[in-house]
């Protein structure tokens, strides 16, 4: 069993980390919680609200393949917001490319983009109780 504090921060591998930190602030409203290094040699923690994520280098060479390596990605984050249309138009103006539309699907409003570094998110929020009845 698990005492005293427990979270799950994922840290995303991009070919230019210090790109997707200023993609991440402008889409987002992202800041910067801690930095290491230059350039696109650093390691970030950023934040959403309360959400805490990580931003570091990957590319092709390994071990840390970023989704253009693999032409593809491996996993979608839910970004969970209060507002989630006000974020999906944000994050597509600041670069990203639509996947689905804002639509109301199984309990929740949710859209989907991929980010300029080929990450997939979900921006949505429950419609109603969650976890349903």
């Amino acid at each position: 069993m698990l005492t005293g504090m427990t979270g799950i921060q994922p840290e995303l591998w991009i070919d230019r980390a210090a790109a997707a930190v200023a993609f991440y602030q402008a889409a987002f409203g992202a800041r910067v919680l801690h930095q290491v290094g230059e350039g696109d040699e650093i390691v970030a923690q950023l934040a959403i609200g309360d959400a805490a994520f990580w931003v570091s280098p990957g590319g092709a060479g390994g071990p840390r393949f970023s989704p253009g390596a693999i032409g593809g990605t491996t996993g979608r984050t839910l970004l969970l917001v209060d507002d989630p249309d006000a974020t999906f138009v944000q994050a597509v103006r600041a670069g990203a490319t639509p996947a689905s539309e804002m639509a109301d699907e199984h309990g929740w409003r949710l859209g989907r983009i991929f980010d300029p570094f080929g990450h997939e998110w979900e921006i949505g929020k429950p419609v109603g109780r969650w976890p349903p009845a």
